[in-house]
């Protein structure tokens, strides 16, 4: 069976469509492994989250969707108001995904702050409880997919690691030995800090993923069948998708323009 690993969708439903299509992935062939971070910065969270949600429970349990920092911190601001670190990491464009881009066009304050997020929990405490649900990691004969690393403190059982350590990562997972006989696939920290470059990361048994693609880089996807690794990539924006709509606005601004001679 062929493995597809993303991670760090963060809103780019776009470009995940995009990706999806460009690798024909195949739902009942094919294994998808998502590594987080569904939510904030891009413009499309609701989206994404409703779209994971569908292909995991659509999946016959070949989708396997694992949790994220942000994601974590979506759930943090629904359910316990630890409102400042989620706002200040992108949290607002995750609202407006919801409620709409003009629910702060007076300007940001905590009374419609308070109303969106009761909106959200109104109507989509479905999607709050799959990020809830979702497992810190997986793995198979090879390797282990994590969101964020492994901390070389736990290297004995990195399954008894703090959760913190699988979300948010440790200062030396990346410049430490990986002491497991099993590569870590891991997003979480985009690829253009590791090695300067937004493609894939490959390290001694360590491979990142996140090609930052909410940062206006690119959207990577690994694909791994029996010994061998293939690596694909959509850029950001440049997707069929974008191709579309950047038509469509072409054609209506030409129809506009004949309005406008019209008149």
């Amino acid at each position: 069976m062929r493995k597809l690993v993303i991670s760090d969708l963060h809103g780019c439903c776009d470009e995940f469509t995009e990706l999806l299509n460009k690798v024909k992935y195949r739902p009942s062939e094919d294994q998808l492994i998502l590594l987080g971070d569904y939510c904030d910065r891009g413009p499309k969270s609701k989206e994404v989250i409703e779209r994971v949600l569908q292909l995991v429970d659509q999946g016959q349990g070949n989708a396997i969707a694992l949790r994220g920092n942000h994601d974590q911190m979506f759930i943090d601001a629904m359910e316990s108001n630890d409102n400042a670190v989620w706002i200040e990491n992108g949290g607002l464009s995750t609202l407006k995904s919801y409620v709409g881009i003009d629910w702060f066009k007076q300007g940001f304050n905590y009374a419609e702050y308070n109303k969106a997020k009761a909106f959200i929990k109104l109507y989509y405490q479905h999607h709050i409880d799959f990020l809830k649900s979702l497992p810190l990691y997986t793995e198979d004969d090879r390797h282990i997919f994590v969101h964020a690393g492994i901390d070389p403190a736990f290297s004995g059982d990195f399954r008894s690691q703090p959760d913190e350590s699988f979300l948010w990562g440790s200062e030396e997972f990346l410049d430490s030995a990986n002491l497991f006989n099993k590569t870590i696939v891991f997003g979480h920290i985009p690829t253009k800090r590791i090695h300067n470059s937004a493609k894939i990361f490959f390290g001694d048994q360590k491979i990142g993923i996140d090609g930052g693609c909410c940062y206006g880089l690119q959207l990577n996807g690994l694909e791994i069948k029996g010994e061998g690794y293939k690596t694909c990539a959509v850029q950001k924006n440049k997707g069929w998708v974008a191709h579309i709509l950047q038509l469509l606005r072409k054609l209506l601004d030409k129809g506009l323009q004949r309005i406008d001679r019209k008149r």
